[in-house]
């Protein structure tokens, strides 16, 4: 293996991660960190069966997220998140909306397709409005030992993507070992930092890691996240440059979002806390959220239907 790789102990990764579970967190940080975790939600669909109807009621909660949400002070999400043939309907529906549109492109989510059908993806989706492009690298390369061909495949990707801001899905459950995981967010972050949009360099939040396209499990597990939050430290403390983290897969209920944000803000630090530099990929974790919100503000649980899922 190439001697940028680091060694990680599953072990060691594990205990730290679980070290983050027992943290105790004052009534006020909480209810801060349930809208924060709202904030940084992006709302998704990427089913065969998707349609314009589906998006408009998609994005219609993604500024809406809970209802009462203006008295609740719940703020709405960071992004909608849906296939490129969509983004125009997205579009429409936000519009006015600081939601942002994101896609995902590059042969989502095999990324086996040949690279300039997978740029043409990018293109298309760019051009279409997207915000931001969620690829995915290509992982029988990257297994394979391949790392300058997922490297240069990156490097153009974040070409394509112009302004667009790219967050570079992993697929960690495929890659087999916290080893792997290091390794692939590490060349990730090298090949997209390589290639920033602004002649004087990478602006903070305009790359991001994530872990899996959602299709594949295991995906965001806390060892995992930890792993890729330590990559974005040492990528940050040797250039200065804030890379983002999306955890994606997994992440269901409000305490386990909170864990994360305690992982992020100890790892990093609470410069990290904003949706320009951290996302859940994690559109049924907003349920939870909305539920616990509402018991917080109004002392009980929301009936039956009180709290729209998508």
């Amino acid at each position: 293996m190439p001697r940028r790789t680091r060694t990680v102990d599953p072990v060691m990764a594990t205990r730290r991660a679980a070290e983050f579970t027992t943290r105790s967190i004052k009534t006020s940080s909480k209810d801060a960190a349930l809208r924060l975790a709202v904030s940084m939600t992006d709302l998704t669909t990427l089913e065969g069966a998707d349609t314009s109807g589906k998006v408009h009621a998609l994005c219609h909660r993604a500024m809406h997220p809970v209802p009462d949400h203006v008295r609740l002070e719940v703020p709405p999400v960071a992004a909608v998140c849906v296939y490129p043939n969509l983004i125009d309907v997205a579009r429409d529906a936000l519009r006015g909306s600081a939601v942002r549109i994101a896609s995902v492109a590059t042969g989502f989510p095999s990324g086996q397709y040949p690279l300039d059908v997978r740029l043409a993806d990018v293109a298309d989706a760019v051009a279409a409005g997207a915000d931001e492009i969620d690829m995915v690298i290509n992982r029988g390369a990257f297994l394979s030992g391949r790392y300058d061909e997922v490297q240069d495949e990156i490097a153009a990707i974040k070409r394509t993507c112009g302004a667009a801001h790219l967050k570079i899905i992993l697929e960690t459950g495929e890659l087999g070992s916290l080893d792997r995981v290091r390794l692939a967010s590490d060349l990730a972050i090298e090949a997209a930092a390589s290639e920033p949009h602004e002649e004087d360099g990478l602006v903070d939040g305009e790359v991001f890691i994530k872990t899996s396209t959602g299709k594949i499990s295991p995906a965001a597990t806390m060892p995992v996240v930890l792993v890729m939050l330590e990559s974005i430290r040492d990528h940050f403390l040797a250039h200065g440059t804030k890379i983002g983290m999306k955890p994606a897969g997994g992440i269901r209920t409000a305490k386990s979002a909170i864990h994360n944000l305690v992982m992020v803000r100890e790892t990093l630090s609470e410069a990290w806390l904003s949706p320009s530099l951290f996302r859940f990929g994690a559109s049924s974790l907003l349920d939870d959220l909305g539920r616990q919100i509402q018991r917080r503000a109004l002392g009980s649980y929301s009936g039956k239907g009180d709290v729209p899922t998508g």
